[in-house]
């Protein structure tokens, strides 16, 4: 399992367990206890961190994505697998330029296969396509330019 991959699984263990508790457990707290119980030795450089506070501080409009694209779904409704898993892949889709469209998608489609239902791949997949439909190419084309501009000038050159 890729560091990044088991990062994510984590993010939506945590964010699971704090939908699953209505949202009264202090976040933070359950992420401590799941990197404990789950991978005590695991350094993923505040990675997770990034994904769950970042699901959190956009939830409304993330939550108002799935809702607009899982009509027949209302959000509280989705099972709380599906809805987190749909809540970081949207989160990774729209807000961090750092994360390729189809790996935010891909990973989110993995994560509802080990962890939700028989169905639970194709719907994430139908809610995160639709999204990534509505983002269009004007929020690829930021993503692009916002990695790009991380990336140093003439990296192809050799050094001597």
């Amino acid at each position: 399992m890729s560091n990044r991959h088991l990062a994510r699984t984590i993010a939506v263990q945590t964010l699971y367990q704090w939908d699953f508790n209505d949202h009264r457990e202090n976040v933070d707290d359950i992420l401590k206890n799941d990197k404990e119980s789950f991978a005590p030795d695991f350094d993923d450089g505040g990675f997770i961190e990034h994904l769950i506070h970042g699901v959190i501080e956009h939830q409304a409009e993330i939550d108002g994505l799935i809702t607009k694209y899982a009509p027949e779904w209302p959000l509280e409704q989705i099972t709380i697998v599906d809805r987190n898993v749909l809540r970081l892949g949207a989160f990774e889709l729209k807000y961090d330029p750092n994360i390729p469209a189809k790996v935010a998608i891909n990973e989110a489609i993995e994560l509802a296969k080990n962890f939700g239902g028989e169905s639970s791949g194709k719907f994430v997949n139908g809610v995160l396509g639709a999204i990534f439909k509505e983002i269009g190419e004007k929020e690829i084309d930021k993503k692009k330019a916002a990695e790009a501009a991380t990336k140093p000038e003439n990296s192809e050159e050799k050094t001597n």
